[in-house]
């Protein structure tokens, strides 16, 4: 059974930063693809920064950058200029053919 955590949430204020890291059970290489979302509240979970086994990473904003960490089974998102509208729980996807994982999650909320 492949585990999928999340970890590196919390309070910040607006304007700061933070670094979300996603550590998986299994060599990441195993995936074809891994993605960070996040499901801010009464919304849908949307796509932030993906990054394939092979070719290009991609996010959707600048202010979000995805990175992997082979030797530790992790990918990071590093999340910059935070606003309170970054405020959602942000989840870590792992795929590979015919299946993909989900962790739990983890809440950033961002307020002064």
């Amino acid at each position: 059974q492949v585990q999928v955590m999340e970890s590196g949430g919390g309070l910040v204020q607006p304007g700061g930063s933070l670094n979300l890291s996603c550590v998986v059970s299994e060599n990441i290489f195993r995936f074809y693809h891994m993605a960070w979302y996040r499901q801010r509240p009464g919304k849908e979970r949307e796509l932030l920064a993906s990054i394939p086994r092979i070719g290009a990473k991609h996010s959707v904003e600048g202010r979000f950058t995805v990175s992997r960490d082979i030797d530790k089974n992790t990918i990071h998102l590093h999340m910059t200029n935070l606003k309170p509208e970054d405020t959602a729980v942000y989840f870590c996807n792992a795929e590979e053919i015919g299946r993909d994982y989900w962790g739990q999650g983890t809440q950033v909320t961002v307020s002064s």
